[in-house]
């Protein structure tokens, strides 16, 4: 079978998570220090909180934003795309990222609330599978990642492979990319299927810890957003079915559509954002901050 390899394949090693700014509530405003004569300068407080897939991205965009205009202050962290939209549905952020598509009952929730979701697609993604480098296994279909997963698939010999024991690695079940995950690649996008993960998957509460794991076990497999690829594992060519052609995840790849674990990346309000907050939101589909999401190794939504 032809293995599509792209022209150019970004990885990145990304390091934990940081906070830019104190957490001070909603977008609000205050006056800054000063100990001259001069009006004291009012300051806007942003809280963006959300999805660990997004939140280097969110802090990079954060810093050159706050660079850029010194009265703005954002705080990013990140907890999950779960933790981010709850907090958009208790109105306790003014951002909230999600690796994945806000629920409808999230929405009702929101609603029920007096929170209006307004989404936003602000990048896109290409979701790695990962194994060690000492694995000779080069590829597989969705249907096989499937099977590996949901536990009918056990071996590495059963693929190609040494006669090892599969150590299976996911995100936490609050992440937003373990959720596309189980409904796109586990359940290769049945909704009608019950397939759930095997229960010794063992999950990990960071992209950063698949990453480790990986590259330090010889029987492991994971999945991780291709920003958070790193030299030190393998990344495995997928094909959608064995008839398909087996594609690397690369920006090339996920724009032409020749790479089949593909998704968008959002951001959510309360409602359309007003003053500074849109400021910054409208920032975001910029040349500049779209060049961000490239230098990042995710996937612009308009050629920065």
């Amino acid at each position: 079978m032809k293995v599509f390899r792209p022209t150019a394949f970004k990885r990145i090693a990304i390091g934990g998570l940081l906070v830019l700014a104190l957490v001070l509530g909603g977008c609000s405003t205050g006056a800054a220090n000063s100990t001259s004569s001069e009006p004291a300068v009012e300051e806007t407080y942003i809280e963006n909180k959300g999805s660990d897939t997004i939140v280097n991205l969110a802090l990079a965009w954060a810093e050159k934003y706050q660079d850029l205009h010194s009265e703005i202050r954002i705080s990013v962290t990140g907890g999950g795309s779960g933790t981010g939209i709850a907090s958009l549905i208790n109105n306790t952020v003014d951002i909230a990222n999600a690796s994945r598509q806000i629920k409808t009952e999230e929405i009702e929730s929101a609603q029920e609330n007096g929170v209006d979701p307004v989404e936003y697609v602000i990048a896109r993604d290409a979701i790695a599978v990962i194994i060690n480098p000492e694995n000779p296994v080069q590829e597989l279909t969705i249907e096989q990642v499937s099977a590996i997963y949901s536990g009918q698939i056990n071996n590495w010999s059963d693929l190609g492979g040494e006669d090892r024991p599969i150590v299976r690695l996911s995100r936490e079940t609050n992440s937003g990319t373990h959720v596309y995950f189980l409904e796109n690649v586990l359940r290769m996008g049945d909704s009608d299927s019950d397939l759930l993960f095997s229960t010794d998957t063992l999950l990990l509460p960071s992209s950063e810890g698949i990453i480790q794991e990986v590259s330090q076990n010889p029987n492991a497999i994971g999945y991780d957003g291709l920003g958070y690829v790193t030299d030190d594992v393998k990344v495995v060519a997928i094909a959608a079915d064995s008839d398909s052609e087996y594609v690397f995840p690369s920006v090339e790849t996920v724009n032409t559509g020749m790479y089949p674990i593909a998704r968008e990346l959002y951001m959510y309000t309360n409602g359309e954002p007003e003053g500074e907050l849109k400021n910054y939101m409208d920032w975001i589909f910029s040349d500049e901050a779209q060049q961000i999401v490239a230098d990042l190794g995710f996937v612009p939504i308009s050629s920065p």
